[in-house]
């Protein structure tokens, strides 16, 4: 086990001594780490949790274990481990659990640490840590940092470029990287190496399904779950019900599909956008449109005969309101009105809605223009909502149309 430890200690000298961008996610880190909560970063697998809890702990005295290690976890024996990191990192201060959901019954162990008075840093891949694991054995013990892949922003930030404010000589890189960005996402792996972006995304995908689902979860049809999550990544911003895709795929029951469908979310690879409704029975029977977190998922995995540019563009929004912490349980939606006019995205705040948000990647056809203002302005008069904004790939303007005003902006301005 010493061995395990110290080899460990290695690795994480070796990943403080390489260099980082530093991520915008707007935290204290001095209040965060002077918290007796423990500090849980979650979100998908290679998007830098590990990295940022590296970050946040690089001046302080840390030990560190990592879960993603088989002979870790064969050798498990939770007061052997104590001891021994006292021996590797004497007085530390800080211990920095890295994918912990991969050891069993990690929820008690980890409330025991926290009983001891452990000041811990928690990553984990895996959403159901908050859904019940944290939930149950650990609630109001945590403060939760959410990561996802890198923002445009910081995509332009990796490239030395400053996304808001753009010289007139970088305006053509600027246009290319916008457009990179949407076919290719930002796993931060592969911005600086795009050419590799269909292969290593195309074999962490298939990574996150055998570890993170299939092996979490014994799944022994893994035929099937594989269908399921390549007609999703195809399906992407489509809406679709589980009858549907019982259907579609020759499922034998619906249930079936509802249980893969969770634990395709569970790893942060699809998320599911409910239709708003004041009634929740009704929003609940109601297709919900799948998002990938990722588009450099879909370059790399999605069969699809054409680029749809006006889709990719549309999950790019939909990932960028998810930096900016909105949920799809409480706060984003997509609406469509009683005529069957669609917006694409709900933001709500408390009980209000508080803006609407239309994705039309080129608008200059007349005939485009009308079917996006349309149907942002008869839902605009269902949902009482008179802050409408259309994002585009690089229009600005302002529209008016039935009392309402509506920002046309391009996305990177979004």
């Amino acid at each position: 086990m010493k061995t395990i430890v110290l080899n460990q200690r290695k690795e994480r000298d070796e990943l403080l001594s390489r260099p980082y961008l530093t991520r915008k996610s707007g935290l204290d880190i001095d209040m965060l780490l002077n918290s007796h909560l423990i500090k849980l970063i979650t979100g998908p697998r290679r998007v830098g949790k590990s990295t940022q809890a590296l970050l946040m702990l690089r001046d302080k005295n840390f030990a560190y274990l990592n879960f993603d290690n088989q002979p870790l976890l064969d050798a498990w024996d939770a007061n052997l481990v104590m001891r021994m990191l006292d021996d590797v990192y004497p007085g530390y201060e800080y211990l920095l659990l890295d994918e912990v959901q991969n050891l069993d019954a990690w929820d008690l162990w980890v409330s025991e640490l926290y009983r001891m008075g452990k000041n811990l840093v928690i990553t984990g891949s895996n959403a159901k840590m908050l859904s019940s694991e944290m939930a149950t054995v650990l609630t109001g013990k945590y403060l939760q940092i959410e990561m996802l892949p890198f923002s445009m922003e910081e995509f332009f930030d990796w490239n030395k470029l400053d996304l808001h404010g753009l010289k007139p000589e970088q305006q053509a890189e600027g246009r290319a990287l916008t457009d990179d960005y949407m076919r290719n996402g930002g796993y931060p792996e592969v911005v600086a190496s795009r050419p590799l972006v269909r292969s290593y995304l195309d074999t962490l995908f298939d990574s996150i399904m055998w570890k993170d689902v299939a092996k979490r979860h014994n799944v022994r049809n893994i035929t099937d779950l594989n269908n399921l999550a390549i007609y999703l990544v195809s399906n992407f911003c489509n809406p679709l019900s589980a009858n549907e895709l019982s259907e579609e795929l020759g499922f034998s029951s619906v249930s079936t599909v509802k249980k893969f469908m969770d634990y395709l979310h569970e790893p942060y690879l699809f998320y599911y956008l409910s239709r708003y409704n004041n009634k929740l029975k009704l929003m609940n029977k109601a297709p919900r449109k799948v998002y990938v977190v990722d588009n450099g998922f879909v370059a790399a995995k999605a069969f699809a005969v054409s680029e749809n540019l006006g889709r990719l563009l549309e999950n790019q929004v939909f990932i960028e309101l998810m930096h900016r912490g909105y949920d799809t349980e409480k706060t984003l939606f997509y609406y469509r009105s009683r005529n069957d006019k669609e917006v694409d995205f709900v933001l709500r705040k408390g009980a209000h809605v508080e803006r609407l948000v239309q994705v039309c990647y080129d608008m200059s056809s007349p005939k485009t223009e009308k079917r996006e203002v349309d149907s942002i302005v008869e839902c605009a008069g269902e949902l009482k909502c008179s802050n409408l904004t259309i994002v585009t790939r690089d229009e600005e303007r302002t529209i008016e149309k039935g009392g309402y005003t509506i920002a046309v902006v391009p996305v990177s301005k979004f």
